[in-house]
C-alpha cells in the first residue's frame, strides 16, 4: 500500500494533484500549512483515505480546532503524524522524537521546515516531505505491507512521473 505525505501546500494545489493522480495512493496525509488546502484534496479523491493535522500558519485561517498531533495506524503502520511547529523542529528532533517513541510509532511524519528529510534512526523512519508549494516541490512516499514499512523515500515531480 502507498502513503502519500504531503507538507507545506501554501495554496499551490497542482503539485498535490500531479502527485495524487500519478502514484494513485491508498492514503494521504497532509502535515498542514494550509489545512484548506488538504480540504480540497479530501474532497476531490473521496475514495482515498485522508488525514491531516494544521500548521503554524493554520491557526487564522480555520473556524474549529483540530488536534495538532495524530498518532495512530495508517495502512496498518502506526504513524506520528504533525507540522513540527510545536516541537521545535527547526532547531532539532529530540523533542518530536521523544514523543514519537512514547507512542510507540513506527515512523514520525513531519513539516514545517520545507527542507525534505527521509531516514532511519533507531528503528524508526523519519520522514519530512519538504514543501510541495513550488514548482520544484516534493512529496513523500512511504510504501507498506503486512505492518512494516517497506520503503520511505522523497519524490520530485520528474521522480513520480517517471519512477512510480
Amino acid at each position: 500500500m502507498k502513503i502519500l505525505v504531503l507538507s507545506d501546500s501554501h495554496s499551490l494545489l497542482w503539485v498535490m494533484r500531479s502527485a495524487v493522480q500519478a502514484i494513485k495512493p491508498n492514503a494521504i496525509i497532509h502535515l498542514g500549512d494550509y489545512f484548506d488546502d488538504g480540504e480540497v484534496i479530501r474532497e476531490e479523491n473521496q475514495h482515498i483515505a485522508f488525514h491531516q493535522v494544521p500548521g503554524n500558519c493554520d491557526r487564522y485561517r480555520m473556524y474549529q480546532l483540530k488536534a495538532e498531533v495524530l498518532c495512530y495506524p495508517v495502512c496498518g503502520v502506526r504513524l506520528f503524524m504533525t507540522h513540527g511547529h510545536n516541537h521545535n523542529v527547526k532547531r532539532g528532533l529530540y523533542t518530536l522524537l521523544q514523543d514519537a517513541k512514547a507512542e510507540n510509532a513506527q515512523a514520525v511524519l513531519y513539516g514545517h521546515t520545507h527542507v525534505p528529510d527521509c531516514r532511519q534512526e533507531d528503528g524508526m523512519w523519519i520522514l519530512n516531505p519538504g514543501a510541495c508549494n513550488r514548482g520544484d516541490g516534493t512529496v513523500g512516499l512511504m510504501e507498506v505491507e503486512n505492518g512494516e514499512i517497506i520503503s520511505c523515500r522523497i519524490l520530485r515531480q520528474e521522480d513520480w512521473e517517471e519512477k512510480v
